[in-house]
């Protein structure tokens, strides 16, 4: 526990735990050594074995240790501390995800330069005027000399490029004394925002919105740390709800606090910085795994000094270190890349409420389709919801056509029926854009022998390869290997037999340049966006109208506003429905809903073709009603009789690894141990619908149990009875969101 003054400083012969960023199960206790003042959250440098590490003051020691055996701390690093409120979130996070404390601090220390000395430049200043006549006064000397004369140091490529001359003359006037060479620090400057643009006109709903977001922000600073101030944007797709929440931000920065804005996908973000810089004059920071080491670094210092600043990033940024936090952002709430499945399993949208609760500041939850959980929270009142029921600047909703694939005869290898070519011919010809949506990656899911039936499959997970037909490779999509195609059947050895099965993205394109050949075509999926710069192009092309006919996965279902595109095609719309996945109905409507909502945003009506087996799926039939509050009724009732989530409480136990035999023994184990107590069930073990992932062999259990049920103490004395074998992890999924 935090002691309840976490300023209070601790001098000499303090004894203190320090919390190490390795996954370690606890903190470690220390001495503070003569003359350092340090206190609770400080960064400190620490003996740990036969080397020294990183860490953080957590708390007063609370072991019986002699003395005399305790470290003493070695150093304490020029940061400003660790917020309380960060403390509290890794503290809270580690328990409830049941992870190694020291595991969910190394994502808080992603950055590990911030804790070395500044990196430095070797810059030039004027030490001596040329005019003494010691030196030849050439025309290129006098161009060096005027491009100092302000005083500012300035690197060789800089001055170079200023005063046009070559290194050599910069070198030359170092050695004669009339420069003299500084070291400057490489960190980049960052500036506080300072808000230009014009508000936009909001209608009366986004100002009503507005209006409740900004009374959030200003009576936060009053709020409660320990009460949620959730705020819920529930408008459908074109509503503005970015322009609404922008106002929230506005208020923020008038307060002089920082902001995080949580996206789900990196391609959204080059629309929403654009927006962004429209209404604010000037960009946010971002953060994400392509940025260099020295941004990275400058923009850890700048949210650790508490720099007024607006920081966009995917679930990553949620741990930065912000001292002046005064606004979470969520945006696409239900989105599941918001949970990480590797490492500390958690999700970044509970996470934020978290923090939010922590600092005192309001988290506002953005959507067009809100999760079954957040509807719960609407419910029950933790949550307050806005709402905005109308698409922005007079543009109405698409209309929803169902084609009914049983009653259509395709060619062989045709995907896209009558129906739906006829539309994109018509809006081809209309000089509009088209989207098709299939959520496959590759040219065709399957490989399959025709002679044999053999079917060519991963030799480190249980699931098929993948033909990536662009790329000449056979692709797990699981763990990434990948190989050639081979010439003959790996089983049979029949040569020509091999033949793709089933439709990708890439498929799908084919069989549209043969059907539109004068199209412009493009294929977007996390193949071809790659980073912020590459998404950053398609999105300035389908702006431009440069792109006719866009073809793409889930990567173009959220966030996209392409103001000439009029016709959305679902080339399989049931994909995603098939297997044990509980929440599977809730997804696929999700992901229907959102990509609808690309089509007929601006001055154009759009539409809506959905190709389905499963005409009378309520999920369909939701979709041409338009009625999402119907179908989430629906949904919360199948699930309540059970109690599943929301109205229950799920963890998977996902045990793995490469010995088969010990991981049978483990599980075995695990099993009889298992607990028996009221409101509370064990499922399993189970072999895994993956059963194999990179080369590990995985069990699971699953653990339902009741709202009122805490889970994760019963799961930690479960395990403590059970013996884990040598080489066996055992991970703890809690709330699970995949179930493979």
């Amino acid at each position: 526990m935090l002691a309840k003054d976490s300023t209070r400083d601790l001098t000499h012969g303090t004894r203190v735990r320090v919390l190490i960023p390795l996954p370690l199960a606890s903190a470690y206790d220390y001495l503070v050594p003569d003359s350092m003042s340090a206190q609770l959250g400080t960064f400190v440098v620490v003996p740990l074995g036969n080397r020294e590490v990183i860490g953080v003051i957590w708390g007063e020691a609370e072991s019986n240790f002699e003395e005399k055996k305790l470290k003493v701390i070695s150093e304490k690093i020029d940061l400003a501390p660790m917020s309380d409120e960060m403390i509290r979130l890794i503290d809270w996070t580690a328990n409830y995800t049941m992870s190694k404390p020291g595991a969910v601090l190394r994502m808080a220390m992603s950055v590990p330069s911030v804790f070395a000395a500044s990196p430095t430049n070797i810059a030039y200043v004027i030490s001596k005027d040329l005019r003494d006549g010691s030196a030849r006064v050439t025309e290129a000397r006098k161009r060096v000399l005027s491009a100092l004369t302000d005083g500012v140091p300035r690197k060789m490529a800089e001055l170079t490029k200023s005063a046009k001359v070559s290194p050599s003359v910069i070198r030359v006037m170092s050695e004669l004394k009339f420069l003299s060479a500084v070291t400057v620090e490489r960190d980049q400057k960052i500036t506080d925002i300072e808000p230009t643009g014009d508000a936009p006109i909001l209608s009366d709903a986004q100002m009503a919105a507005a209006t409740a977001l900004g009374r959030a922000v200003i009576k936060s600073a009053k709020q409660a740390k320990t009460r949620s101030n959730v705020l819920v944007l529930d408008g459908v797709t074109g509503s503005g709800k970015t322009e609404t929440y922008f106002e929230a931000i506005s208020a923020t920065i008038k307060k002089g606090r920082q902001v995080l804005v949580l996206l789900p996908e990196i391609a959204l973000t080059t629309q929403w910085l654009s927006r962004f810089e429209t209404r604010f004059g000037s960009p946010p920071l971002e953060w994400h795994s392509e940025l260099s080491n020295s941004t990275r670094r400058s923009r850890w210092l700048a949210a650790n000094s508490g720099v007024i600043h607006v920081f966009v990033g995917a679930r990553s940024a949620l741990y930065l270190p912000f001292s002046n936090l005064g606004l979470i952002i969520v945006d696409e709430e239900h989105d599941a890349s918001f949970k990480q499945e590797d490492g500390v399993i958690y999700n970044a949208r509970d996470m934020a409420v978290v923090r939010g609760r922590a600092a005192g500041v309001p988290v506002i939850l953005a959507t067009a389709t809100p999760s079954l959980e957040t509807i719960f929270n609407i419910q029950n009142g933790r949550y307050q919801k806005l709402s905005l029921p109308e698409r922005h600047g007079g543009a109405s909703l698409p209309k929803v056509f169902v084609v009914d694939m049983k009653a259509e005869s395709l060619e062989p290898d045709n995907y896209i029926s009558a129906e739906l070519e006829t539309r994109v011919a018509d809006t081809f010809e209309a000089r509009q854009q088209s989207m098709l949506f299939l959520n496959r990656r590759g040219y065709a899911p399957l490989t399959l022998c025709r002679n044999c039936g053999h079917r060519i499959t991963c030799s480190h997970c249980t699931a098929w390869l993948v033909e990536h037909r662009l790329k000449g490779k056979l692709e797990c999509h699981h763990c990434g290997s990948s190989r050639f195609p081979p010439k003959e059947c790996p089983n049979c050895s029949a040569r020509g037999s091999l033949v793709p099965v089933g439709p990708g993205v890439e498929r799908l394109a084919e069989e549209v340049v043969k059907k539109f050949p004068s199209a412009r075509v493009e294929i977007m999926t996390s193949d071809t966006i790659r980073s912020p710069s590459t998404a950053s192009c398609f999105i300035n092309r389908m702006q431009k109208s440069e792109i006719d006919i866009l073809i793409g996965t889930q990567i173009v279902a959220k966030g996209h506003h392409f103001p000439n595109l009029t016709l959305v095609g679902v080339v399989d719309a049931d994909l995603g429905l098939s297997g044990g996945d509980l929440r599977a109905s809730e997804r696929v409507y999700q992901t229907l809903q959102q990509v609808a909502g690309r089509a007929g945003r601006a001055d154009r009506e759009g539409s809506v073709i959905l190709q389905t087996y499963q005409p009378e799926n309520p999920i369909i039939q939701a979709m041409v009603s338009g009625d999402r509050d119907h179908f989430l009724d629906l949904e919360g009732k199948a699930r309540e009789p059970y109690e599943m989530p929301p109205y229950g409480r799920l963890a998977a136990l996902i045990i793995s690894g490469e010995n088969m035999s010990r991981v049978e023994e483990t599980v075995n184990g695990i099993g009889k141990a298992r607990p028996t107590m009221p409101g509370l069930q064990v499922l399993g073990p189970a072999e895994a619908p993956l059963s194999m992932l990179r080369g590990r062999h995985r069990r699971r259990f699953l653990i339902k149990a009741r709202l009122g049920v805490r889970i994760q103490p019963v799961i930690q004395s479960w395990l403590s009875r059970s013996r884990i074998q040598s080489g066996v992890r055992v991970q703890i999924d809690i709330d699970p969101y995949s179930f493979m």
